[in-house]
């Protein structure tokens, strides 16, 4: 029986699964980029296109962890920046247009703010890599997109339960540390 390309990310992802190394997280990025390739016709794809979730678990890994995500989003939809704890991510597009820039953050004396490091457009088959302490936003320019998200553990953890996660607002065009 042929395997879905699902059924393959997650083989080939679980077969080269580690503690993050760039080999690791290389390999994974390129699983994910296979992934967004997988032809529409395939079931699951199929039913993402047909009924798009606002976010839905594709896979949770049992022994390691880590899991992926489907994020369909309107054009327009901005999501502001952010960090994702302990945890890297790699972002994929598999429909539509997705910027994504990366900032620095700067400590002062009034604390810390963020600097615009630089924006990338991605495109239907591209990956973003995001590692642990990297901040980062995201904007749906053209959709509906459908975003696939692999992280290396539940982010919903990490956020809620150890609040790990920093998120940060804008204030006086000055983008901040969100309140905890």
């Amino acid at each position: 029986m042929t395997k879905t390309a699902l059924e393959t990310f997650i083989d080939n992802v679980r077969s080269d699964w580690g503690p993050l190394t760039s080999e690791v997280a290389a390999a994974c990025s390129r699983h994910l980029a296979a992934l967004l390739r997988a032809p529409v016709t395939e079931a699951w794809l199929a039913n993402l296109h047909a009924k798009p979730p606002l976010s839905t678990t594709l896979y949770r890994d049992p022994d390691h962890g880590f899991m992926l995500l489907a994020h369909a989003e309107p054009a327009g939809l901005y999501r502001p920046p952010h960090d994702h704890g302990l945890s890297w991510v790699i972002y994929g597009v598999q429909r539509g247009l997705s910027e994504m820039g990366t900032y620095g953050r700067l400590d002062g004396a009034d604390g810390p703010r963020l600097v615009k490091r630089n924006a990338t457009l991605v495109q239907p088959g591209q990956v973003q890599v995001y590692l642990p302490g990297d901040i980062h936003d995201t904007r749906c320019t053209s959709g509906p997109a459908l975003l696939f998200r692999f992280t290396e553990r539940d982010l919903k953890v990490e956020d809620a339960e150890e609040r790990r996660i920093t998120r940060y607002v804008e204030r006086n065009g000055v983008w901040t540390r969100g309140a905890p």
